[in-house]
């Protein structure tokens, strides 16, 4: 039979140990904080957040290429846009009647 065996609490130190190679850290010693995170906020939010489901063959050309990916996808997008809109004649502003 095992004799039950009680485990020893760890000795008790100092509360300091004062060792003058080896001073303890002050906000003076260490500075200011510096933080820095991310771009920061846009001027003016020019993009829209979406998902958009692409053939896996068109994204893994456009992910070939390198990093940038999505701004090279929205680049062509807006290529196809502007070929579209610039064959067509410019809206005509219609004036409302009221009844």
């Amino acid at each position: 039979m095992k004799l039950a065996t009680t485990a020893k609490l760890p000795k008790k130190t100092s509360a300091k140990v004062n060792d003058p190679d080896n001073p303890a850290w002050t906000e003076d010693m260490l500075g200011a904080p510096v933080l820095k995170r991310g771009r920061g906020p846009q001027a003016g939010p020019t993009k829209v957040l979406t998902s958009v489901r692409l053939d896996a063959d068109i994204l893994e050309f456009f992910k070939a290429q390198g990093a940038g990916y999505q701004s090279r996808i929205n680049a062509a997008l807006r290529m196809e846009v502007e070929r579209n809109l610039s064959g067509r004649p410019s809206p005509t502003t219609r004036k409302r009647v009221v009844a």
